[in-house]
């Protein structure tokens, strides 16, 4: 989630699949020896090798834990802090509801997904490797290119709305200490621009990692981080509950004002790597399982004990609204771990969108060296060497120039991400799993499991639309104090 996206729980992200080493993969499965690789995509090998799986490609290393982790680190982002916001405008019966109702569709849809990830025979069928594959395999035709379009330009908003999120937590620390030496109503008044370019750099280095899902740490620690905000947003509240004597807040939410509600649903990773036995549909199932009780949890801790503590004047995020001024410290190191959990989130949502970009160059212009060679260059202190890749160096590098010279060209853009996050939710949350596993198991049109399925994906449908004209209000709002690169915190 995003700051100042006003939302509705959000989605589990499609961890079964995930491109993130097609494009290097592509390459050496094309010129690796055929007593290692299958002779068609989803073929079986004759034996068992240590280096490949049983469809010729690098052997997958994925565990329960890190796919667990993966989802944890880009499902509670910094967002969680603005549920009392979104909690308020529902009411202490409706907000708390509407997130178990959304848990559970985000639930039972990710378990559609995950019996997707092979054609056919759960544990031998052919793989699908992507999410779109999957589409591919059971839907086919224009469904393909449309789900396609769909999540790339998901993961490029969502890139440009953690850019913004991650510096305007870096405004609040400074904001935060600068209100400890003046006072609450000091002038504190800050741009974040300079702090956007910090953030890009950051993200120019890392996202030259090649092998995303060999540095599992980066995942574990923005998951660390992301409790360790949460859990200080979490305290924070109970001890203004316990500072009030009450509970804040009223049966129905705000009755004045307009609501901006926004799904923030990102089509985040399609990771193809984790290693089976056991079957991977089985790993994802329990992963989804684990990251949904812990994600609802704390969007129900953080939420409802935030509303408690505020009530209707609930600020839109718990750290950087300044709901709270002291401890300045503690606020600090809140911030700091935002900041370092978007550094990693903003690396598990765009490396799918590189991988495509660069699995789509290698096959078109194979021969063409400075798309496919590697450069072995030495790392100081270890005996290994880093492969760099030209082609990788610049596309990437230029990705993350531009969706930082966005972000600080419009700073508002979180509800931009909102309006796609909204119209992204309904197809790739629901509709598509939906329609991929009613084909798969071959239910019969008007049963009534699907039937079932159908109400399920229309209501969505509807909530999507209902929380997408939401954001186009708060957009609209935006433009009216609109200045370009001028925007301060």
């Amino acid at each position: 989630m995003l700051p100042r996206s006003r939302t509705l729980p959000t989605r589990i992200h499609d961890s079964v699949q995930d491109e993130n080493r097609d494009a290097r993969a592509y390459l050496q499965v094309e010129t690796q020896p055929k007593t290692h690789r299958a002779t068609e995509v989803g073929e079986a090998q004759p034996g068992y090798s240590k280096c490949f799986d049983d469809d010729g490609r690098l052997k997958r290393t994925g565990t329960l834990w890190t796919a667990t982790a993966h989802v944890i680190t880009a499902v509670i982002g910094s967002g969680v802090l603005s549920l009392a916001w979104a909690i308020g405008q529902l009411g202490w019966i409706a907000g708390p509801t509407v997130m178990f109702l959304f848990a559970f569709v985000i639930y039972y849809t990710s378990i559609l997904l995950s019996d997707c990830y092979r054609s056919g025979d759960p544990v031998t069928g052919r793989r699908n490797y992507t999410y779109t594959d999957a589409v591919r395999a059971n839907l086919g035709g224009a469904k393909v290119k449309l789900c396609g379009c769909i999540q790339y330009i998901n993961l490029f908003g969502v890139a440009i709305g953690y850019t913004i999120a991650s510096s305007i937590s870096m405004v609040a620390i400074k904001k935060s200490n600068c209100f400890h030496q003046k006072g609450e109503k000091g002038p504190c008044k800050m741009s974040s621009n300079m702090y956007m370019i910090i953030f890009g750099v950051t993200e120019i280095f890392f996202s030259q990692i090649p092998d995303f899902d060999q540095v599992w740490w980066l995942s574990i620690v923005a998951a660390v981080m992301s409790f360790t905000y949460s859990g200080i947003g979490l305290s924070l509240g109970i001890a203004k509950v316990v500072e009030n004597g009450r509970f804040g807040g009223s049966l129905m939410g705000i009755s004045v004002g307009a609501v901006t509600s926004s799904g923030e649903v990102v089509t985040s990773m399609q990771k193809d790597t984790v290693k089976s036995p056991p079957a991977e549909y089985k790993t994802m199932r329990k992963a989804t399982t684990i990251s949904i009780c812990v994600t609802t949890t704390f969007y129900m801790f953080c939420g409802c004990m935030g509303y408690a503590a505020f009530g209707d004047d609930a600020p839109g995020n718990l750290l950087t609204g300044f709901g709270f001024y002291n401890p300045y410290w503690l606020l600090d190191i809140a911030n700091l771990a935002i900041i370092i959990h978007l550094v990693g989130a903003y690396q598990v949502f765009c490396q799918p969108l590189f991988a495509f970009v660069e699995k789509w160059a290698a096959q078109r212009w194979h021969k063409t060296d400075f798309i496919t060679k590697e450069y072995e260059v030495p790392i100081p202190f270890r005996s290994s060497r880093y492969k760099l890749n030209l082609f990788r160096l610049v596309w990437r590098t230029l990705f993350v120039v531009l969706t930082t010279l966005i972000s600080m060209l419009m700073p508002f853009f979180n509800d931009v991400v909102g309006i796609l996050g909204a119209f992204g939710f309904w197809p790739l949350t629901v509709y598509f799993p939906v329609e991929m596993y009613i084909a798969q198991k071959k239910i019969g049109r008007w049963t009534s499991r699907w039937i079932g399925l159908q109400i399920l994906s229309f209501t969505c449908l509807l909530v999507s639309l209902a929380a997408a004209c939401g954001s186009v209000a708060g957009v609209l709002l935006d433009l009216k104090q609109y200045r370009p690169f001028k925007s301060t915190y």
